[in-house]
């Protein structure tokens, strides 16, 4: 099911520059969440696993399924809002995870990915949004005041933007460095391919071309391209976003669902 992935040298070298202790597998399936079983065979090339689990008092009652299946006491690895390339530290050493989708994805786009994933290791960032809002969820579940699908989308879009603020500094430094600029070009073109309707956000929900939710999920992916983005977006790329985290995330959403609903 897993076997060790040959890293080309570029990344090689930002495994060295950020996670040297990371090991990067190729998974022989696609998932949105691995079977736990399968997720305790990273047992087998790990040192040790150490499963997560979170209070069940941090999950409102609209919270779907796939969330309370993360929280709980069970192996989690991989949620539906995640892409190609997954991330854990519930492994010692932490494990970086390429589905095998990746097989189809170009291989200067992949290599970002792999890129940005051990970038974001060294960055200590949650693995995922629930261990970033914490105790505070419901306060957003509150303030969205949606579904608890559409809930779940914000939230993991507001925790997107502001790892991206955390990161893309990273990302644009390999302009500098000759072995690592082909990276940059990739994190470039990613966002050129963004870029195109950032300024049609609000007419696209005003038409029901998009919904708030993926609106802001589409904004959010931006922030990490240091993209110029929309109002009431762009307050989420801010320093304050970066240095206040959920707190900050949770304010926004307040205001902003509010003046939605007026």
């Amino acid at each position: 099911m897993f076997s060790e992935r040959s890293l080309p040298p570029l990344l090689s070298t930002v495994r060295q520059q950020h996670a040297p202790e990371a090991i990067v597998l190729d998974v022989q399936t696609d998932f949105e969440t691995l079977p736990p079983a399968v997720a305790e065979d990273l047992g087998l090339l790990a040192d040790r696993l150490d499963p997560a689990s979170y209070p069940a008092d941090w999950l409102p009652d609209s919270a779907p399924t796939v969330l309370e299946e993360y929280a709980g006491d069970t192996f989690t690895i991989g949620t539906p809002d995640d892409g190609t390339v997954v991330w854990t530290t519930q492994t010692e050493p932490p494990t970086v995870l390429c589905k095998q989708r990746a097989e189809n994805t170009p291989d200067e786009f992949l290599n970002f990915l792999i890129a940005e994933a051990l970038v974001q290791l060294d960055c200590d960032v949650p693995e995922h949004f629930l261990s970033f809002f914490g105790e505070q969820y419901p306060n957003l579940d509150a303030a969205v005041g949606l579904n608890g699908a559409d809930v779940y989308q914000v939230a993991a879009a507001l925790f997107e933007g502001w790892v991206g603020l955390q990161t893309r500094e990273v990302f644009a430094a390999w302009a500098d460095d000759d072995e690592l600029a082909p990276l940059y070009e990739a994190w470039v073109d990613a966002g050129s391919r963004l870029e195109p309707r950032l300024d049609d956000l609000s007419r696209a929900v005003a038409r029901n071309e998009m919904t708030f939710p993926e609106a802001t999920e589409y904004a959010c992916a931006a922030i990490k391209h240091d993209l110029d983005i929309p109002t009431p977006f762009s307050a989420l790329d801010t320093t304050a976003s970066r240095d206040h985290g959920a707190a900050y995330a949770i304010e926004w959403a307040e205001k902003t669902f509010a003046e939605l609903r007026e």
